[in-house]
């Protein structure tokens, strides 16, 4: 009986408990204004600049379109976290490399953006549309800029040459158009559509023009892409030094003579056909014919660097990271 008189008081409590709950949250809520939020975790709307600097160009974002193209992309790379997280990790590995090879060739640094949309900073990329490398290239275009494409060699997935080719590419855009802006605009989708674009809507300016979807945002990812890079704090990405891909050393050995068998070479050198193929991706076959005598740069890693415990650690730009 007492068993009894204790199981019913428990089930009293609880139903007391649950109605004071209630109540307790009922009147919360008709104290509440319209104004207060329901959820606790809020999707913050970054701020529109009134204008942004491309390229030492200043591009004004007071128009309507102009501004809502511009917070198109804000919205969309900051609430896409992986991709841009991924972008600014990668940043820290292939900026130092890219960026120097810019300069040399007189293309604004800002263009290390371009490819930074472009592949997502993933070397090994490809599209649908066959586009390849970190730049992205056509087969036809690599080769009218120099690059060498064939079943055995792919310069696309060489960095420094696929970088190099497109500063040739940019170099002869702005030739021809006399804006970094039209250029970025061009690289999307091609020189021969812009021009063509310019002259029928008589136009001077590739933002005037009526475009696809896909290259009306283009210039503008661009843009996006270079205010988050600039300082990630300020638009939610906190990342540490430790957690940024970190640059990995290498040695180039020199051939001009052909590789029968690219494992057995990555063995030679100590390392693995994988290593050699992840450093060395334009190779695109086990072997390397060789009937000309051409020179080819191999780069193999310094082991000491393959590995987190023993890597040093460099940050690229100092607001990259929060401690």
């Amino acid at each position: 009986m007492t068993n009894i008189k204790n199981s019913i008081l428990k089930i009293v409590f609880v139903f007391l408990c649950v109605g004071i709950l209630i109540f307790l949250t009922a009147s919360s809520r008709s104290g509440q204004s319209d104004n207060t939020p329901v959820m606790h975790l809020m999707s913050v709307i970054p701020d529109v600049p009134s204008q942004v600097e491309f390229a030492g160009e200043i591009i004004e974002l007071d128009r309507f379109d102009m501004y809502e193209r511009y917070d198109r992309e804000l919205t969309s790379f900051c609430y896409t976290h992986s991709n841009t997280l991924l972008i600014l990790k990668r940043a820290n590995r292939y900026f130092p490399i890219i960026a120097p090879i810019l300069e040399k060739n007189g293309i604004p640094v800002d263009f290390i953006y371009l490819a930074a949309i472009e592949s997502y900073l993933n070397p090994r990329a490809v599209s649908y549309a066959k586009a390849a490398g970190l730049w992205q290239l056509m087969p036809g275009t690599a080769k009218q800029f120099g690059l060498e494409v064939n079943d055995f060699v792919d310069e696309r997935y060489n960095l420094e040459k696929s970088t190099e080719a497109a500063c040739r590419y940019l170099k002869s855009a702005y030739d021809k158009y006399g804006s970094w802006a039209t250029v970025a605009a061009s690289y999307n989708a091609g020189m021969g559509r812009i021009s063509n674009e310019l002259d029928k809507q008589q136009e001077l300016n590739s933002f005037d023009l009526w475009l696809n979807d896909e290259t009306s945002r283009y210039v503008f990812r661009v843009m996006v892409m270079k205010e988050i890079l600039s300082n990630p704090y300020r638009y939610g990405f906190a990342v540490k030094k430790k957690q940024l891909y970190q640059p990995i050393r290498t040695h180039a050995v020199i051939v001009n003579t052909a590789i029968d068998d690219l494992a057995q070479f990555a063995k030679e050198q100590g390392i693995t056909y994988a290593q050699l193929k992840e450093f060395n991706s334009w190779l695109r076959d086990r072997k390397l014919p060789n009937k000309t005598g051409k020179e080819y740069k191999l780069l193999i890693p310094h082991k000491e660097d393959l590995y987190y415990s023993t890597r040093k650690i460099k940050v690229y730009h100092k607001n990259w990271t929060v401690d």
